[in-house]
């Protein structure tokens, strides 16, 4: 009887000793197939400009006074992945924008005991993508779900250690949506030297497009769901035929009018489309410590003169999310930048850099059509950027920048000076 209890302990211990085994490989496995990572960015600046909301209707009157600190967290974003095997994975990434929304309900005793909603902070959250894929090789995957729309350099390639400055580049921030997230349908693979990607999406709003952004706000929806009455299309190329240098375009076209919650069914408005074309180029170069990036991007919207007329007499409500604002048949957006790293020259070895670096924007978010009796010339800008960039290691930088944007000669100049600090990476694989 004795043997046979310490045979029965001895078996025991060996299927308790292999079950655990296999639950710590079946643990282990499950995080191999797991990603974290994100991006976050913290920034300081000072505006030696009068940032009065009437600097630009009344130039003379704002220029001095009024200068303006702020410090400010862009986008601070959190990006979790799963491999499920046989070619599914799962890419998902939340977004907090100028730190998310800080809400608060309080008990004030000083009013007869009522209670107050109070908003502690502005921002937004947002759920920039979530997304299921199949793989069935490099040459062809499809994704579904909540995705990047891939138009432009920026939203190509959006994360803070991607780009020289403090903010996003601004022409292509002020014109497009950044970073543009729809819910649809894609597909991409890389063939030889090329890499593809082709999306069907929601269109654009027409009702939220303006003169100070063109149809940057058209992707947003102020209800629980996106309207989709019309759909878009956007398609991307990337080439890497030399070493060192990328090539990229991208295009989008989609009608943008009645794809909202309400449908005008006028007679008047039957064969307007309000049709959206944007094409884009971009390059970027490294080697021998330089980065060179540039890119050009055009937009044009088809019937701007009746949108224009269409939503500055469209619903007024209290509560109505719309703009209220004319539109631009075309819109503009080209830029530069050069970096070189001092480190480079000096031989230094590791992963630390140091870059001194410039760039150029020229954007025209109102480029009006013929008949336009309203022109808004301070639409069209210069802005000249100078600073460093320091990496003390590769997913951390530091950064410094002196900016001025120049606007036509009737109004004042903008300088500012931002300070700011940036991580991207991934914190498991």
């Amino acid at each position: 009887m004795k043997r046979f209890l310490l045979s029965f302990l001895a078996f025991t211990a060996l299927i308790s000793f292999s079950l655990t085994e296999d639950v710590i490989a079946s643990e282990n496995d499950t995080i191999s197939r797991l990603t974290v990572g994100g991006y976050g960015e913290a920034v300081y600046t000072r505006n030696f400009y009068n940032n009065h909301f009437n600097r630009y209707t009344h130039p003379n009157r704002y220029v001095d006074g009024n200068r303006q600190g702020r410090v400010d967290l862009p986008h601070v974003v959190v990006n979790i992945g799963y491999d499920f095997g046989n070619g599914w994975t799962m890419g998902s990434e939340i977004e907090f924008e100028h730190g998310g929304n800080e809400l608060a309900i309080e008990l004030e005793a000083e009013e007869a005991g009522e209670y107050e909603h109070e908003i502690e902070r502005g921002g937004e959250v947002a759920l920039e993508q979530f997304w299921i894929q199949k793989s069935f090789g490099k040459a062809l995957n499809i994704r579904m779900g909540h995705i990047i729309v891939p138009v432009g350099q920026t939203n190509n390639a959006h994360l803070p250690t991607q780009f020289f400055t403090c903010y996003r580049p601004e022409g292509e921030l002020t014109i497009l949506p950044s970073t543009w997230h729809e819910t649809g349908v894609s597909v991409w693979g890389k063939i030889w030297k090329l890499r593809y990607e082709a999306a069907v999406v929601p269109a654009l709003n027409s009702n939220m497009f303006t003169n100070a952004n063109w149809v940057k706000n058209g992707s947003a929806s102020g209800f629980e769901f996106k309207v989709a009455n019309n759909l878009a299309c956007a398609v991307r190329i990337d080439g890497y035929f030399i070493k060192n240098l990328h090539v990229g375009v991208s295009g989008y076209v989609g009608n943008s009018f009645n794809n909202d919650i309400e449908i005008n069914e006028s007679e008047k408005y039957k064969d307007v489309r309000g049709t959206v074309l944007i094409g884009t180029a971009e390059f970027d170069y490294k080697a021998h410590g330089f980065v060179v990036r540039g890119n050009f991007d055009y937009g044009h919207l088809n019937d701007a003169d009746i949108i224009s007329a269409y939503n500055k007499n469209q619903n007024t409500q209290t509560f109505s999310p719309y703009p209220h604002s004319l539109v631009g048949e075309e819109a503009v957006a080209i830029g530069g930048e050069i970096g070189y790293d001092i480190f480079h020259c000096m031989k230094r070895t590791g992963e630390r850099r140091l870059f001194v670096f410039g760039r150029y924007d020229y954007y025209d978010s109102y480029i009006p059509f013929a008949s336009a009796i309203t022109k808004y010339d301070w639409t069209e800008r210069h802005v000249m950027t100078l600073g460093l960039n320091y990496y003390p290691i590769k997913q951390v930088v530091i950064k410094a920048e002196y900016a001025q944007r120049f606007l036509k000669e009737q109004y004042n100049t903008e300088p500012m000076i931002s300070l700011g600090v940036a991580y991207s990476g991934f914190f498991t694989r």
